[in-house]
């Protein structure tokens, strides 16, 4: 990058820069001039020589101060001569204060920097604020230490903010701060940051691999905020708005809480407005690499969310109104049932596009990203098992009941690890009830069974007339006592003759249902059947009282609390 070149300094004389001896010409031997920069080193200038500099400067000119240690008094100085007289406000063009070290508590408050400013490797041992000030150019902090207190509360930055590696040891107050461009503070140090915000960033926030060393405060309005590779050594709260959230293999130490903000940060004249065509909810994105044991989420968006390679997901804590992604709702063309609605994982979605067989099989289910790793059924089988058993911990039993039904699908899909009997068990599992979730399901095959043994009882399992009771015997003659022995006997069941639809009567009906309802409270009718009839009561006994079970199943899993 080409810097602009300092002011001019007076003509006619062989300027010099400090009292080390150096000049315009030979610049060597000072610590606060770069050879080829020409930049006058105010620390080190003799006040004469200081002053008639200053006299040359005017608002909006470009400043090179690389490696100058400013005094508080010096610094004034410097910003008093590029005072504003229409605004009384500082006014810069470029500012260059690379590795400048800055004693005191350094104020460039309302300053307003025309061109780039740099501060890379610049060290604040006080207290640095720089309130309201306006940046319309790029703005570059890489590097800079702040001893103390850094104070950017109302500043407005047109363009990128790069804060990268920078050391806040002190409190980062960026309350009412605005950024049009990236905010970035890769790598950067919180040492004593109790509280980072509330800000508004138009683009992104981006904290990867930055460390926040004590509990701490993070309000953000913003695109995106990237967490990447973060590491949280101690308690922190998240506020955010608006934004689309990554955690990749962020490091957390301690509990850290995730929540949507649903109202504006309370600040006054905290604008939003860039963001205002946004939906003011968190989109978590990925949670790869992340030791879950310690986070907690709050109305978040998990629908595009992706848990692969988390750890420990048993122990996450989802609250509030977090929501995932649903199943498609219609019915395609070709195809016509329609997919039963539940949660799922955007994991699911992706492993149904990539090994649907038609396209209609994958309408309505999100297509992986170009980085989405591909998934096997038991790796996703898997993960609805740990977020099951968290979303049951947390006493979200229907919520569970969905990620229950997710196991299941999955399992019955894996063609690798389950065993095909396994499979097959789940299938008719699914088909009777969904899994036990589907009450409706359960309650249609429950009356299907009932109609059918109904059916069979009416047309073949009632005998053809009720069995009579007969009684033989024969007379026995001892003296002149009579005796009569006598035996009562029972015919077998007739099976019924005829047409079948003289069959169907208003008695057989009768005497059909009841052993029908007996059949299903696993009860015994006593009536007399003929020998089809009597199977078939053993087995609708045997099948009628587990769909009714898998009925109340469904209905409990879906009420329980």
């Amino acid at each position: 990058m080409t810097h602009p070149s300092p002011p001019p300094l007076p003509p006619a004389r062989n300027w010099p820069v400090c009292g080390h001896g150096a000049t315009v010409e030979d610049p060597v031997g000072c610590p606060g001039v770069h050879a080829g920069s020409h930049t006058a080193c105010l620390a080190h200038l003799n006040e004469t020589d200081r002053a008639a500099y200053l006299d040359t400067l005017s608002p909006g000119a470009d400043i090179d101060h690389r490696g100058t240690p400013f005094t508080q008094d010096l610094l004034h100085r410097l910003l008093t001569a590029l005072r504003d007289p229409a605004t009384h406000r500082p006014r810069t063009g470029a500012a260059l204060f690379d590795g400048a070290t800055f004693a005191g508590d350094p104020k460039f408050d309302e300053v307003t920097f025309s061109g780039e400013v740099r501060f890379p490797g610049a060290a604040f041992t006080g207290r640095a604020s720089f309130a309201a000030a306006t940046v319309t150019d790029q703005a570059v902090f890489g590097g800079a230490a702040f001893a103390g207190r850094a104070l950017f509360a109302g500043a407005a930055f047109t363009r990128d903010a790069q804060f990268e590696e920078v050391t806040f040891t002190g409190d980062a107050d960026l309350r009412q701060a605005v950024f049009t461009g990236d905010l970035r503070f890769d790598r950067a140090r919180f040492e004593a940051a109790s509280r980072v915000g509330p800000l508004v960033c138009r683009q992104r926030v981006v904290l990867d691999g930055a460390v926040f060393e004590q509990p701490v405060t993070l309000e953000v309005a913003a695109r995106r905020v990237s967490c990447a590779r973060t590491w949280w050594a101690s308690t922190a709260t998240l506020h955010l708005r608006h934004a689309e959230l990554d955690l990749r293999d962020a490091v957390l130490e301690h509990p850290v809480v995730i929540s949507a903000r649903p109202t504006p940060f309370p600040s006054p004249g905290l604008p939003e407005t860039e963001l205002s065509g946004l939906p003011p909810g968190v989109r978590l994105t990925t949670l790869g690499g992340v030791d879950a044991a310690h986070l907690a989420l709050h109305d978040i968006d998990l629908s595009e969310c992706r848990f692969a390679g988390a750890v420990h997901l048993d122990q996450l804590k989802v609250d509030g109104w977090c929501t995932f992604p649903r199943t498609p709702t219609g019915a395609g063309r070709r195809f016509p049932w329609r997919w039963a609605r539940r949660d799922t994982l955007a994991e699911e979605h992706h492993w149904r596009v990539r090994t649907a067989r038609h396209p209609a099989l994958a309408r309505g289910w999100t297509p992986p990203p170009e980085d989405a790793p591909e998934l096997r059924p038991a790796a996703v089988a898997a993960l609805y098992r740990q977020l099951r058993k968290s979303l049951e911990d947390g006493k979200n039993e229907p919520g569970a009941a969905h990620f229950y039904v997710g196991e299941c699908e999955m399992r019955r899909r894996d063609a690798d690890i389950t065993p095909w009997s396994e499979r097959a068990l789940l299938g008719v599992y699914w088909a009777l009830s969904g899994y036990g979730l589907r009450a409706s399901r359960a309650l249609a095959c429950l009356v299907a069974a009932m109609t059918v043994t109904l059916a069979v009882m009416v047309l073949w399992g009632l005998p053809a007339d009720a069995p009579e009771p007969t009684v033989t015997g024969r007379r026995l003659v001892n003296g002149q006592q009579v005796e009569a022995a006598r035996t009562t006997e029972t015919s077998a069941p007739a099976n019924p003759t005829g047409p079948l639809a003289e069959r169907i009567t208003t008695d057989r009906f009768e005497k059909a249902l009841r052993v029908v309802i007996n059949s299903v409270a696993f009860r015994s009718s006593g009536q007399d059947l003929t020998i089809a009839g009597t199977y078939s009561e053993m087995a609708s006994r045997l099948v009628e009282p587990v769909l009714l079970g898998m009925a109340v199943l469904a209905v409990r899993s879906r009420v329980k609390r």
